[in-house]
């Protein structure tokens, strides 16, 4: 146990060092401009902060999905972009670590290591929620190969991703659909994209739509077997949710920080705010509900022994939890600086708008309430 939180206090100064070196200095930039920032993954890339849940015979750095979060709330206290693009592409990664064989695992884990290849999971539907289906996305068997067609809404990591991990429905059986996922490469005959998103906040992130018009899939890329889609959906959906708890607490946790130094800093009536009880009682309940968020993200985020119901039911919590903070202290920041919160010369109005998206990706906080109460209900 000792080895292992060593390992993870190594992959966590990595991401700290990296977040105040790299790409802090960066954010207000990414934020203006809505630019791609590939010259800075590539640095995260050297620093292999891009293949955190990558086993180490592949290049990856061999971390749990507790250091995962580590690094995501690092990147998230000084840069929500930056974070959301590392996010998509664990949970890229996610499908082929559950579902692929020894054989793909080494050949797309090894592209990732040695190239920074970027991954993106393909799971959100257009028009409906990822936990509710169904799935808009059809698999057809055609000889030794696949062909999908269908459309994917609201994908991070869009038209620049190397790998997409796609669910897909496919008839098996005696006529029964079942939920496949499959590995589709850029440049695969059929593969499209949509336009852009404008969003009012993580603007250096690409999302856009993912469409498949005829598009072949060789037999080797498919991930699981009949049966497997459905579990692999599921633990990376449990993934996803925790990894924006874990994005959600950096956004707050670095909204609290710059709040109270400006706090210190600002003076009214002769004397610092930051003496003044009612912001100290602002301030303090801020404080608490990020510590309990992180709490229950850091939970989510060691499963062991628990099932797969229960990992749902903890991930939904600690997303739902986490995010609805996030939106909290990150405006109760804007509040302490006054005016000069809704102002673009500070970091607190992105870290707002930032922090709002995250209630609603990786399934809405209405989605999860439904998921918790699922379980707590067993119906």
């Amino acid at each position: 146990m000792k080895e292992i939180e060593k390992e993870r206090d190594m992959i966590r100064e990595v991401a700290v060092k990296t977040a105040q070196r790299v790409v802090k200095p960066k954010a207000t930039e990414i934020d203006v401009t809505g630019e791609f920032p590939r010259e800075l993954l590539d640095t995260l890339g050297k620093q292999g902060l891009l293949s955190v849940l990558l086993p180490e015979e592949f290049g990856g750095t061999d971390g749990d999905v507790l250091s995962f979060c580590l690094v995501i709330e690092e990147i998230a206290k000084v840069c929500g972009s930056s974070s959301l693009i590392l996010l998509a592409q664990g949970a890229g990664t996610m499908p082929i670590l559950i579902g692929g064989d020894a054989s793909q695992q080494e050949r797309y884990f090894n592209q990732i290591a040695e190239k920074n290849s970027l991954t993106a999971l393909t799971m959100g539907e257009r028009d409906v929620a990822p936990d509710l289906g169904p799935i808009e996305v059809e698999a057809q068997k055609q000889g030794g190969d696949y062909l999908l067609h269908g459309r994917k809404g609201f994908i991070t990591n869009g038209s620049v991703a190397d790998l997409y991990s796609v669910f897909a429905g496919l008839t098996i059986g005696s006529g029964q659909k079942g939920l496949s996922a499959f590995v589709v490469e850029k440049g695969t005959p059929g593969l499209r994209f949509g336009k852009r998103e404008e969003t009012i906040g993580m603007k250096g992130a690409v999302i856009t739509e993912v469409l498949f018009e005829n598009c072949r899939v060789p037999q080797g890329n498919r991930l699981g077997g009949d049966e497997g889609g459905q579990d692999i959906v599921r633990k990376t959906l449990n993934l996803v949710r925790t990894g924006v708890g874990a994005q959600a607490i950096g956004l707050a946790q670095g909204a609290l920080d710059f709040a109270m130094n400006y706090s210190h800093e600002r003076i009214q009536f002769g004397k610092p705010i930051s003496s003044f009880q009612a912001l100290r009682f602002m301030i303090a309940d801020m404080a608490t509900q990020v510590e309990a968020a992180r709490a229950l993200v850091y939970k989510s985020a060691t499963p062991e022994g628990t099932s797969l119901d229960e990992g749902e039911r903890l991930s939904a919590v600690a997303k739902c939890y986490a995010t609805d903070t996030a939106m909290k202290v990150t405006t109760d920041a804007v509040q302490i600086l006054g005016g000069y919160g809704y102002m673009r010369d500070y970091p607190l109005e992105r870290m707002m708008r930032d922090a709002k998206v995250t209630q609603v990706y990786g399934g809405s906080n209405q989605v999860q309430r439904l998921v918790i109460a699922h379980h707590l209900f067993h119906d």
